[in-house]
């Protein structure tokens, strides 16, 4: 008796709670039964385990509706990253152009400069050249105009030393007669 204690001591209480006939109403573990075979019979009144697969399925084709949104706007954004990496190589081929293009017109205007800095060394050379010679002239036409000068002075007192008053009245009036016949 002493071991049938001791192994009810163990046994959980409600288990030894049902005593009697299984069909009484005074059985809890019958009484249980019929308010769960009730409780479920209200569930199917109600049509709850319709519902409750309704819902499921609606839920479901929510996220089916999801997922296919997801995997457009996956394949929306992949289409859109291939035109952008596109582009991105059109405006690098393009910038490497612009960029070679740049280069050849600096090359072309460094030989421009060049040209037109020989031209206008020539040009300066030339302007130079023709003031040395201009200068040379002016400087020629100076010493010719000084030599006259000198050469008529020293002709006047040469004539003056060597003419009597008579010889120098008579040149004078030659003269005039000759620029009286030049001038008519």
């Amino acid at each position: 008796m002493k071991k049938l204690l001791a192994l009810t001591a163990f046994l959980p209480a409600p288990a030894l709670a049902a005593v009697g006939p299984f069909v009484s109403l005074k059985n809890t573990d019958f009484i249980v039964l019929l308010a769960f075979l009730l409780f479920i019979a209200v569930l199917f009144y109600y049509k709850v385990p319709g519902m409750l697969g309704g819902m499921l399925d609606k839920r479901a084709e929510t996220i089916q509706a999801e997922l296919d949104e997801a995997k457009a706007l996956r394949e929306e954004a992949q289409t859109l990253l291939a035109s952008y990496e596109r582009k991105q190589k059109e405006v690098a081929a393009q910038a490497d152009r612009i960029v070679a293009e740049a280069k050849r017109e600096a090359e072309a205007a460094a030989t421009q400069a060049k040209e037109d800095l020989k031209a206008s060394i020539a040009r300066r050379l030339q302007s130079a050249e023709d003031q040395i010679a201009s200068a040379e002239a002016s400087a020629v036409r100076e010493v010719r105009d000084r030599a006259i000068s000198v050469a008529i002075a020293a002709a006047a007192n040469v004539v003056a030393a060597k003419t009597t008053a008579a010889d120098q009245n008579s040149l004078i009036d030659d003269a005039i007669a000759q620029v009286k016949d030049k001038l008519h």
